[in-house]
């Protein structure tokens, strides 16, 4: 069985509707951090399925900026999340608005 381009973008697909549906439905802003984890990792399943099959290496150069944007994101992320959590002990997104003065 040959893996084509549609199965690597079927995947992809359907793991940035996972982090969707995650982000739409859960409240906990660890969860919705992670399924924001999920749907970076899906375009970036993307950008290299398309890479590989067009033999271009750009997407796959793009792929590295996405990963540390992401870092950055989630080091930004969890330090809201904690400084969140210390004030109200508490790590729900309705509760994010706390930390104004």
């Amino acid at each position: 069985m040959h893996i084509g381009l549609s199965h690597y973008l079927a995947a992809s697909g359907i793991l940035f509707s996972i982090g969707l549906v995650g982000i739409i439905l859960r409240r906990d802003m660890i969860i919705i951090l992670m399924c924001l984890e999920i749907m970076l990792n899906a375009a970036n399943l993307a950008l290299v399925a398309f890479s590989r099959f067009n033999s271009n290496l750009s997407g796959q150069v793009l792929v590295f900026f996405v990963i540390t944007v992401a870092a950055a994101e989630v080091a930004v992320g969890l330090a809201l999340i904690v400084a969140l959590y210390r004030i109200k002990h508490t790590t729900k997104a309705e509760d994010i608005t706390l930390l104004k003065f």
